[in-house]
């Protein structure tokens, strides 16, 4: 009973990247190598801001909310664009589209999210006597991080990438990469500062994140048209 526990929450915490690769063109375009190098620039830019965290935070002796902690993170967590801008500009890739190129390391990025933060607390945790909703929602979270990773990839191709945008959306496409790119902070406040549990964490997650991803779509579809 344990290790089928542990089954199910891995499916749920890992199946949605192997579901989107393969119910998606990306499967026919062969971007598994670009999936990859995003991936390593993850690991890369997850090292980095661990040791800025170990050298510029504090240790806290309580679980509050402290403003001045919570802002240094958020710009510490501003790393991940630097990373994603490297991924999605300075790496080589094979001769695919704009729309695959955002897809595919989006996909790598929250996979490899998936992995560092998830996998472990899986393993020892699901596997325990007692059953917990808490690893099923953790699938749900790694889910809501999946869309996020690839709404915050297509927000920075068209800030990167696609030179010739309408200028009135380019205010729309900053605030929306901002938001996307402050969600660690934003669900850490709604815990520590608000008190709210970890269902109703993830339940604004993953609505948050399919709001995002809504707009993120019509941003793309609306720069993807011929523009004067």
């Amino acid at each position: 009973m344990t290790m089928f526990h542990f089954f199910n929450c891995a499916i749920l915490t890992f199946g949605p990247h192997a579901v989107y690769n393969s119910a998606t063109p990306l499967s026919e375009y062969d971007t598994l190598g670009t999936s990859v190098k995003a991936a390593l620039v993850y690991l890369g830019t997850a090292l980095v801001k661990l040791v800025c965290l170990a050298t510029f935070l504090q240790v806290s002796e309580n679980d509050g909310f402290d403003p001045y902690q919570e802002l240094l993170k958020a710009l510490i967590g501003f790393i991940d664009v630097a990373g994603l801008y490297f991924a999605l500009t300075q790496l080589t890739h094979r001769n695919i589209s704009q729309n695959h190129k955002f897809q595919a390391v989006g996909l790598g990025w929250a996979f490899a999210d998936s992995v560092l933060h998830r996998l472990a607390p899986l393993w020892v945790g699901a596997r325990g006597l007692e059953f917990t909703w808490d690893y099923i929602l953790q699938g749900l979270e790694a889910n809501a991080n999946l869309v996020l990773s690839i709404s915050l990839a297509a927000l920075g191709s068209l800030i990167w990438l696609r030179k010739n945008k309408p200028k009135t959306l380019i205010p729309i496409i900053y605030a929306c990469a901002g938001i996307v790119a402050t969600m660690p902070s934003i669900t850490s406040y709604l815990r520590r500062g608000l008190g709210w549990h970890f269902p109703k964490v993830v339940g604004f997650e993953l609505f948050t994140s399919l709001v995002m991803a809504f707009i993120s779509w019509q941003l793309f579809s609306a720069c993807q048209r011929p523009y004067v």
